[in-house]
């Protein structure tokens, strides 16, 4: 609470602001769109690295896409990173489907797309540079074939930036959200802690509607929706758990 707090106090001090109410006022007005995105780009927490979310990787490979082959008999499977930051996440699993799911499911078109909050992250993303604090838990297979070096960065292959689309997101506007297509996965990993409980329900309320029947949501490995939605089935993989959407 304490970084948040310091991170708003220079949002004032930039702009001469002189107390919290000048500057909600400021962010709730018609005007205020802009200063809106510098907030969420101030106070948005974007620790991440490749692969992070290995287990769950795990699971997508070997268990949940040859589900979802087998049941839609090869139609387009979607992927959403919800909650992308800087793309390593949806990049890891841009890798996992160029190197290990096209070459067993050849007759299946794979999207991906990726949204954060935040432009900066988006921008950051689409450079596709990373430092090695983001890369040091790629498996090495991966990291030779789609890393170069790039002074003292490594940048990931155009093959891969390609495979993802990225937009600029708020997932607590059901107006953006709902002008999305439905997907098969989606990934929405350590969002969910930063809302009280009313916004927990709302922003699972919109991933649940943008989920195809059979389709999975993976959120944070310290999240759980147990007190927040009934509407999924828990399902266990090893060393992970998803949510399963059963029904309309």
């Amino acid at each position: 609470m304490k970084l948040v707090e310091n991170r708003v106090s220079k949002r004032l001090e930039s702009l001469y602001l002189k107390s919290y109410e000048d500057y909600i006022k400021i962010i709730s007005s018609e005007k205020g769109k802009d200063e809106l995105t510098h907030l969420f780009d101030a106070i948005t927490i974007n620790e991440t690295y490749f692969f992070r979310a290995e287990n769950q990787f795990a699971a997508l490979e070997r268990v949940i896409i040859p589900e979802l082959v087998r049941e839609r008999k090869n139609a387009p499977i979607r992927i959403w990173s919800a909650a992308a930051s800087s793309g390593e996440e949806p990049y890891s699993i841009a890798m996992i489907v160029e190197e290990k799911l096209k070459k067993r499911f050849p007759e299946v078109t794979f999207e991906i797309f990726a949204s954060d909050i935040s432009t900066k992250m988006i921008e950051k993303a689409k450079t596709g540079l990373y430092s090695e604090y983001s890369v040091r838990n790629i498996p090495s297979e991966y990291f030779a074939n789609y890393f170069t070096k790039f002074g003292d960065m490594y940048k990931i292959s155009s093959k891969i930036k390609q495979m993802v689309e990225f937009e600029n997101i708020n997932l607590m506007d059901s107006l953006e959200i709902g002008k999305l297509q439905k997907f098969d996965i989606i990934f929405c990993a350590n969002v969910l802690m930063y809302f009280d409980n009313s916004s927990k329900e709302k922003v699972v309320s919109y991933l649940y509607n943008k989920l195809n029947v059979g389709g999975c949501l993976f959120v944070g490995y310290s999240e759980s929706l147990h007190s927040v939605s009934k509407s999924f089935r828990l399902v266990h993989f090893p060393k992970a758990m998803g949510y399963k959407k059963e029904y309309f």
